[in-house]
């Protein structure tokens, strides 16, 4: 709260490579909305806009993805090439030649960007009103706030089941802030309440989980017809198709056929159908709307469906602010790919 002042920006920053740092090695709606509800009200009560807050975690989050080995290489790794196809394209080669820019790329724009937007609106101060009657409030004490962070070095240094995390950081959170003081009947009723409260919080998460492979489903019927519409005018070009994805990075949106988590696979196929292009090359391009654009800009990402209920954000509003995010952020890594990755031949190539 301090750091704030009349400058959030620079706790926005701090806040920004902080979350990065954690998404990293985390992933998953669950370990998002856990560091979206500790990070978003912290910017919120320093006068942030609810959109603004919400466009900068977010993006950080989708910027430390770029060196999450889960989502990088487990997940769309896969798509390009099967787990024993390729051993010297290495998570270690992705990461120094192409993953640690793309991380500081992307979150060099999110700052400047939350700043910008800064600049353009109104702060919206969200201060505690004074109400006679009230019951005062007590501070938790100071060692408890260590506790959200528990379940990340839980994670990063041990290996540690997150969900265990979080289940052992909240128990000692009640404790350590004397709310489990009562009966052992009282305690199991307060946490029956903080689950169906829990449950209420994220009813709109889990409706879009049960929608989404639907979503999903029709993407994939519309795969077929994308090849044949993109199959005969499609460049093979390096370069030329660096161009052309940033200059299509809208088609990124709503598991267009940008994103590997949509109907990409199909204008991946096309790609290796129409010229031998390296792994390295075609992860790199592929990765860019499947994780900018997608992961950390479009609404159809589950945690981003959260958190436009959570922070009671319209998503054209949220849109207004994470197009321009997506758009520079692609057209900057696909000149970071231009010089990195391209021309790459012999045992990189795929048939």
């Amino acid at each position: 709260m301090e750091l704030g002042g009349d400058r959030p920006i620079v706790t926005i920053i701090l806040l920004n490579v902080v979350t990065a740092f954690i998404f990293t090695a985390m992933m998953g709606a669950g370990p998002v909305i856990a560091i979206g509800v500790i990070v978003l009200p912290i910017l919120m009560s320093l006068g942030v806009p609810k959109a603004i807050a919400m466009f900068t975690f977010m993006g950080s989050v989708s910027a430390g993805m770029y060196l999450n080995p889960v989502l990088q290489w487990s997940q769309l790794r896969a798509f390009i090439l099967a787990a024993d196809e390729m051993p010297e394209f290495s998570f270690t080669w992705y990461a120094t030649h192409w993953g640690y820019f793309a991380l500081a790329i992307s979150l060099v724009v999110v700052c400047i960007l939350a700043g910008i937007y800064l600049k353009v609106s109104k702060p919206s101060h969200a201060w505690a009103a004074q109400t006679r009657g009230a019951s005062e409030q007590k501070d938790a004490p100071l060692y408890a706030l260590i506790l959200p962070i528990v379940p990340v070095v839980l994670k990063i240094a041990f290996d540690f089941s997150v969900i265990g995390g979080f289940v052992i950081a909240g128990f000692a959170a009640l404790f350590l802030c004397g709310r489990m003081k009562g009966s052992f009947k009282e305690n199991c009723q307060l946490v029956n309440k903080l689950y169906y409260d829990g449950v209420v919080d994220t009813a709109p998460l889990i409706g879009f989980l049960l929608t989404l492979p639907m979503f999903n489903t029709c993407a994939s019927y519309a795969a077929p017809y994308f090849k044949e519409v993109l199959g005969s005018f499609m460049p093979t070009n390096e370069y030329v198709i660096c161009a052309l994805f940033a200059a299509l990075s809208i088609m990124g949106f709503f598991r267009g056929p940008l994103t590997l988590y949509g109907c990409g696979a199909a204008t991946l196929g096309v790609l290796r159908g129409v010229g031998s292009f390296s792994a390295p090359f075609l992860f790199c391009v592929f990765t860019i709307p499947s994780t900018t654009v997608n992961v950390g800009s479009c609404i159809t990402q589950s945690w981003i469906a959260w958190g436009l209920a959570y922070t009671k954000v319209e998503s054209k509003d949220y849109l207004k602010l994470s197009i321009p995010f997506a758009y520079i952020t692609s057209i900057l890594l696909y000149v970071l790919t231009a010089f990195t990755v391209t021309g790459l031949t012999g045992s990189w190539l795929v048939s």
